[in-house]
């Protein structure tokens, strides 16, 4: 059977479009070219919107009882602590808060709600080509077999094959910040309730506790500038420079399951659109990984994507809903692209000037309660919205556009129960019987009826938690649907 989207890429972003595709009635395929899922992975946060995210589509049990929540970074000159930096709960009665799990985690539950959902990914299926009509895609598979969808979403990382194939330029640069990752145990005495980094003229190195007992190495290391190193190669390296940029003559890396190398990649798709063809993730923008922002980027793409997508499908909107996916989450990246890009200078400063305002200047800042609490907000993406945007607006707040919080509601019947636990590929009516049936009127059987405990205008509240409208619907949903 022909499926409405056919998913490129299985990783956390495609996961999370393929399952809440689902959840909004649509039909999945989900293909990658790898020969089965990843076990080790770059990534290793979840922020606070991730977890919402991952809440509405029913997949985040089990994850923050497997994370470690090292939220205290505590950043070296030596011996000599030079700042501590306190990531805590926005207090903004969100899903969870913030996790250092692995990215390969997140996947495998991601999988399992999937699999929940009826589908599974299929594996070894490299996308070589893509034929384009007016009324779908044709994927031509590497084994020779092809696969007929109405959408193709291109969820297959920075080297996109989805995106190629699209012609969708990918401006931007890989520079010559390069990194070493290694996941080891280590003979240390330091303290796994946060994580530790070092500045040192030569660069930085961090050390985040993962769960298992291991650690997350990190470092800053120009010096590989020919081929790429062996994993062996990149252990003995971050061996021999762990004590030398830590300065604890007690440290010593004992064993290692995993290293990598990676450069930074600062780059932007032009389009995240072209025709049929979407794009999600790390196919859509690329930047260096301060900030733990990637993944949770790119998680937010796939469920902004889903339900503007699912109501295209099921012929509720026309297809110019899908121009205002673009429009939303654009203007994000280029803001996490940025955020992250000012990041690493900081951190990687080689020069007299740069390593003074570092270490003597913002450092020292950043001991500032007032600050923390900004990081901890800004990292968390619990901020982001759209306003701005197509579907926003203007008035008094909240405004069309804004995160809506996870309030307190009542079903009909009377029981308890939260907004964004009744969302998960539904619209949500807070207010009276003329609200439901007008937002019902057009949107379908999916939408719930909720009335809030504390008093709060009529509002219609999208399936992503982001406010449609306040009062009457219909105006909105004239402008959005056409």
């Amino acid at each position: 059977m022909e499926p409405d989207v056919l998913v490129i890429g299985a990783g956390p972003v495609g996961l999370t479009l393929a399952c809440a595709l689902l959840q909004h009635g649509v039909s999945v395929r989900v293909l990658d070219k790898a020969p089965g899922p990843a076990t080790t992975s770059r990534a290793n946060f979840v922020h606070a919107r991730g977890s919402e995210v991952l809440d509405r589509l029913d997949a985040l049990s089990g994850l923050p009882e497997q994370s470690v929540r090292a939220m205290t970074i505590t950043t070296y000159a030596g011996d000599r602590p030079m700042t501590r930096i306190r990531f805590g709960d926005p207090g903004l009665n969100t899903a969870a808060a913030p996790m250092v799990i692995s990215q390969a985690r997140v996947e495998a539950r991601l999988r399992d709600r999937l699999a929940e959902l009826g589908v599974r990914p299929e594996w070894g299926s490299a996308l070589v080509g893509v034929d384009r009509d007016a009324d779908g895609v044709t994927a031509a598979l590497g084994d020779g077999r092809t696969v007929r969808a109405r959408w193709l979403a291109g969820c297959d990382g920075t080297g996109s094959t989805v995106r190629k194939l699209a012609g969708i330029g990918f401006p931007g640069v890989r520079v010559s910040e390069r990194f070493l990752l290694v996941d080891a145990h280590l003979d240390t005495t330091l303290d796994r309730s946060g994580t530790s980094g070092w500045v040192h003229p030569e660069g930085m190195l961090g050390a985040m506790p993962m769960p298992g007992g291991e650690w997350r190495l990190l470092a800053y290391d120009p010096a590989f500038s020919g081929d790429k190193p062996t994993e062996e190669q990149i252990v003995e390296r971050m061996r021999r420079i762990l004590p030398e940029r830590t300065g604890l003559a007690g440290i010593r890396l004992l064993d290692a399951s995993w290293a990598s190398l990676f450069s930074v990649h600062r780059r932007l798709a032009d389009t995240y659109r072209q025709g049929r063809i979407l794009l999600a993730g790390d196919a859509a923008h690329a930047h260096a990984p301060f900030g733990g922002q990637g993944m949770l980027t790119g998680i937010g793409d796939a469920e902004n994507l889903a339900w503007k997508l699912a109501l295209v499908i099921r012929g509720v909107a026309g297809d110019r809903l899908l121009d205002t996916y673009e429009a939303e989450r654009r203007p994000l990246a280029t803001q996490v692209l940025r955020g992250s890009t000012a990041a690493t200078r900081v951190n990687i400063a080689a020069g007299p000037v740069g390593r003074f305002l570092r270490d003597r200047v913002m450092m020292p800042v950043f001991n500032l309660a007032v600050l923390q609490r900004w990081a901890t907000y800004t990292t968390s993406q619990l901020w982001v919205g759209y306003r701005r945007g197509p579907l926003g607006g203007r008035g008094r707040r909240p405004r069309p556009g804004d995160r809506v919080p996870d309030v307190a509601c009542e079903r009909t019947d009377g029981t308890r129960t939260r907004l964004h636990a009744e969302l998960r590929g539904r619209w949500a009516a807070l207010g009276g019987d003329d609200l439901y049936e007008a937002a019902r009127g057009r949107l379908g059987e999916r939408v719930v009826h909720l009335r809030p405990v504390d008093p709060l205008p009529a509002m219609l509240v999208r399936p992503d938690a982001h406010l449609a409208c306040t009062g009457d619907p219909n105006r909105w949903l004239d402008g959005a649907l056409a």
